[in-house]
């Protein structure tokens, strides 16, 4: 079940809300919510279910261990051992395995395990929740209803964005739940819809008639237009599901902090990565790069602790090395700009500083999106050399490109921007600011409609975050 999907939109969240609504006892509340969760879950996922239950349980033991003076290293490592080994046994297994297979030239049994979806999510809030009691004893939560209520939240469950316990500890047990505050997370939930239904799904479909042929058989214009949609489309798909997450928390009294901030308009890849999915930015900075020393250790060691947490980062989205490929890229060039081989505190630099920025992280999502090293690397030698392709092929992507999806990509392009954020908060200063609310209202009610029909008018509707 996805936040897009007709049996969400107009059966599991209006009966869900609605419940919650009709009580106002703020532990049945909270039975609805983890009740509900537990059967979004299930719904997609009925084994796997258990597998979730388990960890959590897992979490919530060592959490309280880690409390303990005498305990709390040997909780943590625990922790560590149990979360990190179930997302290798899950996600990695076949990987190395077919690793040792091409090394040594055996030929070794390779499983074929079905990755629970959100898995990589749920296993990281669960350890960050360990983690950060053993750092602050005040943080232990010794109701287990409420531990499995934080990490099973079906907003968040399953593609985040990732939420740190003590960000939302308080309004576990106490939050408001206001006309105001729905109205917020509605129109939050609305915009989020739009993104992904409305352009996100458009540029996705382009991105996977390219990434389809042969890199042998596109030329070097229709290679571009895939690498662009590609980008576009990761970027409104993943921001429209945390849009969606944060408007459904708000709706039902829960304050999550944003996981993105406008990443194509960053000069420098560093800038890049402040806003760009901050909630796993954010997670590997706390539990990873700072204890390994962070940056205190000199400027060869914090090169290499940055190189480490890329690579670590390229590693969590996909058992691929072209995920790994994707990471250690982007830790080159911050390590390029760090020791500023590429110049990006030069004045001469910075007109172009958002060219350079464009550029890295396109090229890179190539990778990214290609099923092997090969066709990756495939399409990047056609973005920048010259190629014709066939011309039966390249005709066929030029196709798809419809008054439709043009101007979809034209509201992309403008909403990688912050023009509408700025507009919006110069209308709110000014006499105008009710109307503005009334007609950003009418937009909202618009788009939804809008949504809606494209929603039952197509069956081409991936959540491409899920596979992580």
């Amino acid at each position: 079940m996805t936040f897009s999907s007709v049996v969400f939109l107009f059966m599991f969240l209006p009966v869900t809300f609605i419940l919650y609504a009709l009580i106002r006892q703020k532990t049945v509340r909270n039975f609805i919510l983890v009740a509900a969760s537990l059967f979004f879950y299930a719904f997609g996922e009925p084994v796997a279910v258990m597998l979730m239950i388990i960890s959590i349980i897992c979490n919530y033991i060592f959490g309280l261990a880690a409390s303990k003076e005498n305990r709390g290293k040997l909780a943590v490592f625990l922790a560590v051992l149990i979360n990190i080994g179930l997302l290798t046994a899950y996600k990695y297994t076949g990987f190395f395995a077919t690793v040792f297979n091409d090394i040594t030239g055996l030929s070794i049994p390779v499983p074929d395990i079905r990755l629970p979806i959100g898995i990589s999510f749920f296993t990281f809030q669960g350890l960050s929740y360990v983690i950060d009691v053993y750092r602050d004893k005040k943080l232990v939560q010794r109701n287990f209803f409420y531990v499995l209520l934080y990490i099973s939240f079906f907003p968040q469950l399953i593609a985040g964005p990732i939420v740190r316990y003590e960000d939302i500890a308080k309004q576990i047990e106490e939050r408001e739940f206001t006309a105001d505050r729905v109205s917020r997370g509605v129109r939050r939930f609305i915009t989020g819809l739009g993104k992904k239904v409305l352009i996100a799904n458009q540029m996705g479909f382009i991105a996977d008639t390219v990434f389809s042929f042969a890199p042998g058989s596109i030329g070097t214009g229709p290679s571009w237009i895939g690498a662009v949609c590609y980008t576009l489309q990761i970027f409104f798909d993943f921001s429209g599901y945390s849009d969606m997450a944060i408007g459904l928390g708000c709706m039902f009294g829960f304050d999550f902090k944003e996981n993105f901030n406008y990443p194509f308009i960053a000069p420098t890849i560093q800038d890049f990565w402040r806003r760009w999915h901050i909630s796993l930015s954010t997670w590997f900075k706390e539990y990873v790069y700072i204890p390994l020393g962070g940056n205190r250790k000199g400027n060869a060691r914090t090169t290499v602790n940055k190189l480490i947490v890329f690579f670590l980062t390229g590693f969590w989205h996909g058992a691929n090395f072209t995920f790994i490929v994707w990471g250690m890229f982007h830790g080159l060039c911050q390590m390029l700009e760090t020791y500023q081989i590429i110049p990006t505190k030069k004045k001469w630099f910075k007109p172009i500083g958002h060219v350079y920025t464009l550029l890295v992280v396109v090229t890179a999502f190539v990778l990214f999106r290609a099923d092997t090293l090969s066709q990756g690397f495939g399409m990047l030698r056609n973005m920048f050399t010259f190629r014709a392709g066939e011309a039966p092929v390249n005709a066929e992507i030029v196709s798809c490109l419809s008054y439709l999806t043009i101007t979809a990509f034209i509201f992309a392009v403008v909403l990688s921007t912050p023009v509408f954020r700025k507009l919006r908060e110069k209308a709110l200063t000014t006499k105008m600011a009710s109307t503005y609310e009334y007609a950003a209202c009418i937009m909202s009610l618009f788009i939804f409609l809008l949504a809606i029909l494209s929603l039952v008018s197509s069956s081409y509707n991936p959540f491409i975050y899920f596979r992580f």
